[in-house]
């Protein structure tokens, strides 16, 4: 089992910045990839980013060059960091996780974008 808590969502205005958090605990010792997914109203939940143990990384298109993806593996932790933001970023978050068979989604963590 894991377990995956995420923090770090809130209000914020067109061109502004965020920083999520989602630490891990349990299993972690299987874990690999690590990643950041959203879900606007009405809309599927969609990948952002997803970076591996090793720090390889992959982003969504629509946030390439605005949003960093990190991991400090000593603290199970992956960050999100987010600039520039949209208001079609608008979203619940979730940070998500594999291992083995199973997969893992944290309780979600709402960001809006709007002035």
């Amino acid at each position: 089992q894991v377990q995956l808590v995420e923090s770090g969502g809130g209000l914020v205005q067109p061109g502004g910045s965020l920083r999520l958090s989602c630490a891990a605990s349990g299993n972690v010792f299987n874990i690999n990839v690590m990643a950041w997914y959203r879900q606007a109203p009405g809309k599927q939940r969609e990948l952002v980013a997803a970076v591996t143990r090793s720090g390889s990384t992959n982003y969504a298109d629509s946030v390439k060059g605005r949003f960093t993806i990190s991991r400090d593996n000593a603290k199970n932790t992956v960050y999100l960091q987010m600039s520039s933001l949209k208001p079609e970023d608008t979203a619940v978050y979730y940070c998500n996780t594999n291992v083995r068979l199973s997969t893992y989604w944290g309780q979600g963590t709402q960001v809006t974008v709007s002035s």
